[in-house]
C-alpha cells in the first residue's frame, strides 16, 4: 500500500534541495584524495550497515575498500536463529564526470569490485559459520554534493554483499 506524503516532510525534502542547489560543490575525487563513505545497504539477508573509504588514483578513476556488518533472525521449522555477517570488499570505479560534463555537484561512476564476507549462525541446538569465497561484483552510482566536502551517495550493484544496493553518506578528507 503507498503512504501518502507527509507534507512537513515533503517540504523540509524541497528546502534542503533548494539550499543543495545554491550550494557549491566540486568533481569526483581529484587524484590523490580520499573520501569515507558511510551507511545502510538493501540485502534479503538483514540490513547492512557499512563503511568505505576510496581514493582517487586518475582524475576519472578511484579506488577503494569498504567494510559491511549485518545482524538478522530467521525462524525456520520453528526454530529460531540469529545470524551475523560481516563482508570486506575492494573496489574500482570509473567517474563519468569529465566526459559526460556533469555538473559539478554530481558524481556518477560504474565499477567493479572484489568481495568476500563471512557468517556465523546461533541457536540452541545449531552453531556453525561458513564464507563465501571471494566474489566478483559491478556497481553503478552517483553521489550528490551539498558542499565541497559533504553529499549523499546511492548505489545499486550485483553478485556481491550489496546485492540489493546502499545509500549513506560520503564525506571527503
Amino acid at each position: 500500500m503507498i503512504q501518502p506524503i507527509n507534507m512537513k516532510k515533503l517540504i523540509i525534502l524541497a528546502s534542503l534541495l533548494c539550499i543543495a542547489n545554491l550550494s557549491f560543490a566540486q568533481y569526483a575525487l581529484s587524484k590523490g584524495q580520499a573520501q569515507l563513505n558511510a551507511g545502510l545497504g538493501l540485502s534479503s539477508w538483514g540490513v547492512p550497515i557499512y563503511v568505505g573509504f576510496d581514493v582517487g588514483v586518475h582524475p576519472d578513476i578511484s579506488v577503494g575498500g569498504e567494510l559491511s556488518f549485518r545482524s538478522y533472525n530467521d525462524n525456520w521449522k520453528g526454530n529460531n536463529y540469529d545470524h551475523n555477517i560481516i563482508g570486506f570488499s575492494a573496489n574500482g570505479n570509473y567517474h563519468f564526470n569529465t566526459i559526460l560534463d556533469i555538473p559539478r555537484e554530481w558524481d556518477f561512476y560504474a565499477g567493479l569490485n572484489l568481495g568476500f564476507y563471512v557468517w556465523n549462525t546461533d541457536n540452541d541446538d545449531y552453531k556453525g559459520d561458513g564464507s563465501s569465497g571471494v566474489g566478483l561484483g559491478a556497481q553503478v552510482g552517483g553521489r550528490y554534493y551539498f558542499n565541497e566536502r559533504f553529499g549523499i551517495n546511492l548505489e545499486v550493484g550485483g553478485a556481491n554483499a550489496f546485492s540489493g544496493g546502499k545509500f549513506g553518506i560520503t564525506l571527503k578528507l
